[in-house]
């Protein structure tokens, strides 16, 4: 009776395998999931609250568009986030500096997502989150629940990682010459795509091969998956609206 007891009350605390063949430590593995997962949604709060600042106070974005301070300002902070990847990735495993840069990126690109949501209506705003939120919580289930029967997606990586670099030069190429509002609508759909891509393969990551010492990392990239996909699908509805 025991026994069973103590099995029935070893599923309920996290300690059930995320995957067959797993051979570390189950509940180890689910309190970095928790980990990572509460940074996550702190970023993403950081960012709701940043974002409606921005948005709902109109000074601040008239001053970014008015002004060569603001323009200059702005180009700082779509900068600053990618600058601050670089020390974050070599300090990610040193406390407390790992946090104070992931704050600092977190801030920064709450910023430059507020200001793109500032030139945006609500309804396309409200659109976007709304099926961001459904996407990243429908393929977190099925990636762990994929997991759990034995499936892996490690070998997304290479593909993703191309689809990018693709993604990257039609951008530059749209800069340089623009083709107009159905370009742009394929761009974001190409994006959704992609990123949502990105979602299940460091989800996969983040079940099978994450070390324990790589939870700030791990937030980030999870954390960007989300924010590319929100802005994806901005530029798609954006796109269509106008």
């Amino acid at each position: 009776m025991w026994q069973q007891a103590y099995r029935k009350n070893d599923v309920e605390g996290g300690s059930q395998p995320l995957y067959p063949m797993m051979l570390e430590n189950a509940e180890l593995r689910w309190a970095f999931i928790r980990k990572i997962y509460s940074i996550i949604a702190l970023q993403l709060a950081v960012t709701i609250a940043v974002a409606a600042v921005v948005v709902t106070v109109h000074p601040i974005s008239h001053f970014f568009v008015s002004s060569t301070a603001g323009l200059a300002l702005y180009i700082v902070l779509i900068i600053t986030p990618f600058i601050v990847l670089c020390p974050l990735y070599y300090y990610h495993q040193k406390h407390p500096v790992n946090y104070l840069l992931l704050g600092i990126f977190t801030v920064t690109l709450a910023f430059a997502v507020g200001l793109t949501c500032a030139f945006t209506s609500g309804k396309v705003i409200l659109e976007s989150v709304i099926l961001t939120a459904a996407v990243v919580v429908s393929l977190t289930l099925y990636t762990f629940w994929a997991a759990k029967r034995g499936h892996d997606f490690n070998f997304l990586g290479p593909f993703l990682f191309g689809a990018v670099f693709v993604l990257i030069l039609f951008s530059l190429i749209q800069v340089l010459f623009p083709l107009g509002k159905l370009s742009v609508m394929i761009w974001g759909g190409l994006a959704s795509i992609i990123f949502c891509g990105y979602i299940i393969y460091d989800t996969d990551n983040l079940i099978k091969r994450y070390s324990y010492d790589e939870y700030i990392w791990a937030a980030v990239a999870l954390y960007l998956d989300i924010i590319n996909l929100f802005l994806s699908l901005l530029t798609v509805f954006r796109a269509a609206e106008s």
